[in-house]
């Protein structure tokens, strides 16, 4: 027992002495100022389009969707029949079709 306190008094001093250094580093130790400048040549500063990160485009959003047919019975679980495949309405014109979900408004 009496070497068991002797090591739990040895770990505390050296925890102790290592706090204190830290703290007279803290307090005697003045990091210098000094001013940084950074030069930027002038054709990172004009954006060019074939840079340009995001290109914007007009969504017609005045067009809607086709109602959907009503859904035909589900498969009974167990059968072994696979589920039928989900249809979205196609763009015939090559625009985007925006569709709501139900029950949000």
């Amino acid at each position: 027992m009496p070497t068991l306190i002797r090591l739990v008094v040895i770990l505390l001093v050296l925890a102790g002495l290592a706090y204190g250094a830290m703290f007279g580093l803290v307090a005697m130790v003045d990091p210098g100022e000094k001013d940084v400048t950074v030069r930027i040549p002038a054709r990172d500063l004009i954006a060019s389009p074939e840079r340009a990160p995001v290109v914007r485009r007009e969504i017609d959003t005045t067009r809607v969707a086709p109602a959907a047919e009503p859904a035909g019975a589900a498969p009974t679980p167990g059968t072994g029949e696979p589920l039928p495949a989900p249809a979205a309405p196609p763009a015939e014109d090559g625009t985007v079709v925006t569709v709501a979900p139900r029950g949000v408004e």
